[in-house]
């Protein structure tokens, strides 16, 4: 059964984070209240009693007494299905987790799904999934204005509850200190303007040819680091809340995400959405000038054109596994404001089918069409032909699957990865038939030069 312990609201979450770190596998999904204006929950969890990881050698499986990763044949979303059953959760509860999945979901896991060439460079070896079972966490609702541990108390005793409690409430835990995160250079693309704009030519010549209708095209940001990637994160989150910011840690990397991004949402009684983000501009310091880029965004044929087209796509991925004639758009061309730039964002809603699960709803649906293109395989062949090297945990996705059967998910954009002392960034863009490359190159950096350019101006060490 479920169990709630009250905790102090003014608890937040980073600082909760910190107390729990050291159990291992620490995850925060982070809605960045009350900076943010959209979210609305906060979820803190560790020491999950199971981990899944899939990479390019086979589903790995490692239980919570055993630091042995074991090799197994199962498919890996009927794995992690049977985890979420065996908990035996009912669906009326109080807070969207109660016990269940949280974990990363790289776009390289789409390997798996369909079949897809292998021409780009595969340097980076973080999981194409890495995922625990998790049976408690600390929930914050910001509308609320209350905080809870929540625990399985079938699988946790009130015992072990009381001593996350107290850990939790007492002063600060004081953790052996970890070394001070630094940047060693300055961030390189691993694409020149020169190779961008050949690219960009070449997915001009597939459209035309009518083998595309859109590809998302992206280039790759790298330098070197040492010490702790959690401090670059909270340096981040404090310039960049955003709703479907996340930091996830385990013994491959860190991943430090500020998406603004949903990819699928699901409630314990099958409703489903997606909000798929197509079209950007920058912010301006001048309120006219911004008010100019807002209006010129929804304004923009183009980038309406650009947003319908993978409205189209994600309708058609619902309705794979939703109810005949359940799927809508409830919601076309909204503007959406963030600190750095501006979006368009559509809604596209529908009602889960029988049988189907939220596991089976993002299998079904990943990678998100917002980050591929149309129609999405022939666009991931592309990509992968164009692309110097894999993308790992861009565009992939960041989600929580409670066991109460409620599901939400980021898309992983404005995403960073730290591993083997490299830290990695992307900004992609989606080109159409009248896209300007220029525009598009331009475009890439807004994106990413407010991360970017923070990190160097507060961790570049020479």
């Amino acid at each position: 059964m479920i169990e709630y312990i009250s905790l102090p609201f003014k608890l937040t979450a980073i600082e909760i984070f910190n107390q729990i770190r050291e159990l291992g596998d620490a995850v925060l999904l982070d809605s960045c209240q009350p900076e943010s204006q959209f979210g609305r929950y906060d979820i803190i969890a560790a020491a999950p009693d199971r981990k899944l990881r899939v990479n390019n050698q086979g589903t790995w499986i490692r239980g919570v007494s055993s630091s042995d990763w074991s090799l197994t044949q199962k498919e890996p979303f009927s794995i992690l299905n049977e985890w979420l059953e065996e908990l035996k959760v009912p669906t009326d509860l109080q807070a969207p987790f109660n016990t269940g999945l949280i974990g990363s979901f790289s776009y390289d896991l789409g390997r798996h799904l369909e079949k897809l060439p292998s021409i780009s460079e595969a340097d980076i070896h973080y999981p194409d999934l890495e995922i625990g079972r998790y049976l408690w966490a600390v929930v914050i609702d910001h509308h609320q204005q209350h905080s809870h541990l929540v625990y399985h108390s079938d699988w946790i005793n009130s015992q072990d509850a009381e001593r996350l409690v107290e850990r939790l409430t007492q002063p600060a835990h004081h953790a052996a200190e970890r070394p001070k995160f630094k940047l060693n250079k300055p961030f390189i693309s691993n694409l020149s303007a020169k190779r961008y704009a050949d690219a960009l030519e070449k997915v001009d010549e597939y459209i035309h040819a009518g083998d595309v209708y859109q590809i998302n095209f992206a280039q790759r940001f790298q330098s070197s680091f040492e010490g702790d990637p959690w401090q670059a994160w909270t340096a981040l989150r404090r310039i960049a809340p955003t709703p479907y910011a996340a930091y996830i840690e385990n013994d491959q990397g860190a991943v430090l995400s500020l998406s603004p991004e949903r990819f699928l949402w699901c409630n314990a009684q099958g409703e489903v959405e997606t909000r798929p983000i197509k079209g950007t501009r920058p912010r301006d310091s001048d309120p006219d000038l911004d008010l100019a880029l807002q209006e010129e965004l929804s304004n923009s044929e183009k980038d309406r054109a650009e947003n319908l087209m993978i409205v189209d796509l994600l309708r058609n991925d619902l309705s794979k596994v939703c109810q005949p004639g359940s799927v809508k758009v409830p919601e076309l061309f909204s503007l959406e404001t963030y600190p750095n730039v501006h979006h368009l964002v559509s809604s596209i809603t529908g009602r889960l089918d029988k049988p189907f699960t939220p596991l089976d709803l993002l299998k079904h649906s990943f990678p998100g069409g917002s980050i591929t293109g149309a129609p999405k395989i022939r666009a991931m062949e592309i990509i992968d032909e164009l692309e110097p090297h894999r993308r790992s945990i861009y565009c992939g996705s960041i989600a929580y699957i409670s066991a109460c059967g409620y599901m939400n998910s980021s898309i992983t954009i404005r995403t960073l990865l730290c591993e083997q002392q490299q830290i990695y960034c992307w900004a992609g863009g989606g080109i159409v038939a009248d896209s300007d490359i220029a525009s598009e190159y331009q475009e890439t950096f807004n994106k990413v030069n407010n991360l970017l350019q923070n990190l160097e101006m507060h961790f570049l060490d020479f």
